[in-house]
């Protein structure tokens, strides 16, 4: 007898209620979106948005694990060295959707239980709300691929708090639980337990204005029980003239060291980058960076460290990066200012 096989669709996009549900469906690579999901996300969302008969729209991952670790990079290098057009096709796509969100004029609910890194921060942090739990894991950690904080990084980071979002961007440091909120990734903290029957409120919500949703997630959020005070992690402001490098190192607390240990590993060309796509995008609108960002990636595509960095971190898994230049003093403000340099009529556009 044949055998059939059940092809689980990647995404699920359902009406429940009101709301519409956006489920991502690939638990055993941790929900990573991939350019067919973003394909059939993108539209449903619009339609949504201009639906009389929907209200919100909620975003969520399966599997308990992960709502979405990160883009499907691996796919976009592969196509790079063949020179598919799959390594422009996702950067400009997923970052329309990622401008499609930041715009939507329907309350957007990203329930980020679990892994929320790279492509996963863009379909959320855009959004109206953001509900994390215990569970989640919040990371950008592009510059150890020879990458750049993209999805829309360099609009949010630099508007956390202090210098929270430069230390982010640049360590790939990761941000558990709790502290996710207290950073200000996310809008609200409720128990993973809860997110059933919170979702379950939201759906059933008679008339789901922006306050209404948020009474409701203020209302779970109330019932987490504060168990003790936990420490929040303070980022100082650094004196820029001396480099960030040189004042961890001045600093001497354990904390820097093991920090500046992280930064000397990561590709120097993709912290040079990420130090000034955060000083632009601090003062551009969401779209102008995903314009900027939009360079940047076909800057990474051109460029050596991020296949460097994929087949490292994500091929081989060597975690032995060779970058080139390998210092940041070799990394010349010239090769950096060129990465941002306008690409005439291949630039993005909304």
């Amino acid at each position: 007898s044949s055998l059939i096989f059940h092809v689980e669709p990647e995404v699920l996009l359902e009406k429940v209620g009101r709301a519409g549900v956006i489920t991502m469906n690939r638990p055993k690579v941790l929900n990573a979106l991939n350019l067919s999901m973003i394909r059939q996300i993108s539209p449903q969302l619009k339609k949504w948005e201009n639906d009389t008969e929907t209200d919100i729209i909620i975003i969520k991952g399966v599997g308990g694990k992960a709502f979405c670790a990160g883009g499907d990079i691996r796919a976009v290098t592969e196509a790079g060295k063949l020179g598919d057009s799959l390594a422009q096709d996702f950067f400009r796509e997923e970052y329309i959707l990622n401008n499609a969100i930041g715009t939507c004029r329907k309350p957007y609910i990203a329930l980020i239980d679990g892994i929320t890194m790279g492509g996963g921060v863009g379909l959320s942090v855009h959004g109206r709300f953001r509900v994390a739990t215990e569970k989640t894991l919040f990371a950008m950690p592009e510059t150890a691929i020879g990458l750049f904080p993209d999805v829309g990084g360099g609009h949010f980071l630099p508007r956390l708090r202090g210098k929270l979002g430069l230390f982010l961007a640049l360590t790939g440091f990761r941000l558990k639980g709790r502290d996710v909120q207290r950073a200000g990734v996310a809008t609200h903290f409720v128990e993973s337990k809860k997110i059933p029957d919170l979702e379950r409120e939201l759906v059933e919500l008679k008339s789901s204005s922006a306050e209404n949703v948020s009474r409701v997630l203020d209302s779970y959020q109330n019932q987490v029980r504060i168990l003790r005070p936990v420490p929040t992690l303070t980022i100082q402001t650094y004196k820029p003239k001396q480099g960030i490098l040189q004042n961890l190192k001045a600093d001497g607390s354990e904390f820097s060291k093991k920090q500046a240990e992280i930064l000397s590993k990561m590709s120097p060309t993709s912290l040079k980058i990420t130090y000034k796509q955060l000083q632009a995008g601090a003062s551009l609108s969401l779209q102008d960076v995903l314009v900027m960002e939009y360079r940047l990636s076909q800057a990474c595509m051109r460029g050596r460290d991020f296949y460097e960095g994929v087949r490292a971190v994500l091929v081989d898994r060597d975690q032995n990066p060779k970058w080139n230049p390998s210092t940041l003093e070799e990394v010349s403000d010239q090769s950096v200012d060129q990465c941002f340099s306008s690409l005439g009529e291949k630039d993005l556009t909304f």
